[in-house]
């Protein structure tokens, strides 16, 4: 009798632990209208001083967060200045515009040199924009803080912080 040559397989398996180690994060995009940019006002005649003015710049920052955050805004001084001249930075007004991607509590914050919070943001999301409308009311144009200073242009920074909540 002959006899065939068995060949017997095994199966055989192996088992991996694939770990996914999160952080929490709150970013500001390096695109940012806000890192770097400038915000001008032009006043140059008697209705520009006797009207609100308002700019909204689009993608001012551009977000992205693995959880709830408060975005806080702040002059880096509290003044505008133009040498020894000076407008105080409570004429500007800040707010979230209503084409901004992020949801959460937007307050409109009158500029000051304290951290203010601008937005509580919600949730999570990637890479998005808030828009922002910088006013200046006519009740603020059209008075001693604007009115009455020499010609020129009037300059200060305004520091945003995004932290996790």
């Amino acid at each position: 009798m002959l006899i065939a040559g068995m060949e017997l397989v095994f199966a055989q398996e192996a088992t991996t632990t694939v770990n996914l180690v999160l952080a929490d994060i709150v970013s500001i995009d390096p695109g940012s209208a806000a890192k770097g940019g400038t915000v001008d006002f032009y006043y140059d005649n008697v209705h520009d001083y006797n009207s609100e003015k308002t700019a909204t710049i689009p993608n001012s920052l551009i977000i992205t967060f693995s959880r709830p955050f408060s975005l806080k805004v702040r002059a880096n001084g509290e003044n505008f200045e133009n040498g020894s001249h000076v407008i105080p930075v409570n004429v500007l007004t800040v707010k979230c515009n209503e084409s901004s991607e992020i949801t959460g509590t937007a307050t409109p914050i009158i500029l000051s040199t304290q951290d203010q919070v601008l937005i509580n943001g919600e949730g999570s999301g990637s890479k998005l924009k808030l828009d922002l409308d910088y006013t200046i009311p006519k009740a603020r144009s059209s008075s001693a803080a604007i009115l009455g200073k020499p010609a020129g242009k009037y300059t200060q920074k305004v520091t945003y912080t995004a932290t996790a909540l």
